[in-house]
């Protein structure tokens, strides 16, 4: 495993409307980042949603709309990975399978392959509103950084489903989201930092910002971006490396040693990560004498 310069990019919404208008801004984007020597970089859950706005705002419209715009999108963001030579998370997108719809996440390497992270627990408005379906379970993806995985926003928050991808080898993990409020940001962002902390790992938290009153699905969005570690030694003391601005469009970029994660893992005043019970006990109520 090597030394890894990743780059998180809250997306801000309202842009140029449309295909062209998108791929061109994340090309410009991902020029930027390339060009500050980023090997991983990483966009919000829905980045593109808000492309799909029409004349009205309406959640249904939107939603096919996304899902027709996604398979171009993807494939536009294929050739600017390859053309910049960079492992790539460009958002995620809505995406048809069968009579379901699925939110999912590509990682492009930068020869073009890619695979796929579903997000597994729906948020209410999701599965209220929208009627996106739950996807597959946790997943890893091969890098030639080592092992990651990807926790789609909500994801974040349920410790079983990280655990899995770090019990599976992942040293970091991927965790975009789209929030539009501070309580649900603020609920992501303190699971990111959890699941750094109880599995001593990295988590990069990349969420979508700004506003956009022709979107139905992306008017409000909070949020920055942060990058967490393990709270421990050779850390900082609250495990923050890295913070971007609030509601800010911009990258931040943070260089991650893996061998750190090896060390305070094998030496660090705590052992979370190898202390986890296979199980959980069994819960009884207490006897009062």
């Amino acid at each position: 495993m090597t030394l890894l310069r990743i780059g998180l990019l809250p997306w801000q919404v309202g842009g140029k409307p449309g295909l062209d208008g998108w791929t061109a801004r994340l090309a410009h984007s991902v020029a930027e980042a390339a060009g500050q020597g980023a090997r991983l970089l990483v966009l919000p859950e829905y980045a593109a949603m808000d492309q799909a706005a029409g004349d009205t705002p309406d959640l249904a419209t939107e939603l096919r709309r996304g899902c027709d715009l996604a398979p171009a999108m993807i494939a536009a963001s294929r050739d600017i990975a390859r053309r910049h030579g960079v492992w790539l998370l460009p958002g995620s997108f809505p995406l048809r399978d069968g009579d379901r719809v699925h939110n999912r996440a590509p990682l492009i390497a930068p020869d073009g392959r890619l695979a796929f992270q579903d997000k597994h627990v729906m948020t209410r408005f999701e599965d209220e509103e929208w009627g996106v379906s739950p996807g597959a379970p946790p997943a890893v993806f091969d890098t030639e950084f080592g092992r990651i995985g990807i926790a789609i926003c909500l994801d974040a928050e349920f410790p079983p489903l990280v655990r899995a991808q770090v019990e599976a080898g992942a040293w970091l993990i991927l965790a975009p989201s789209c929030t539009d409020t501070r309580h649900g940001f603020n609920r992501v962002r303190i699971a990111a930092a959890a699941r750094a902390m109880e599995n001593q790992c990295f988590v990069a938290l990349v969420p979508t910002v700004g506003d956009n009153p022709a979107s139905a699905a992306l008017d409000t969005n909070r949020g920055h971006a942060a990058l967490f570690g393990p709270v421990d030694r050779g850390f900082p003391e609250d495990g923050l490396l890295a913070r971007g601005p609030d509601e800010a469009g911009q990258w931040l970029f943070c260089d991650l040693d893996p061998a750190r994660i090896e060390a305070v893992r094998r030496e660090g005043a705590v052992r979370n990560h190898r202390a986890w019970p296979p199980a959980p006990p069994p819960c009884q109520p207490a006897a009062f004498a």
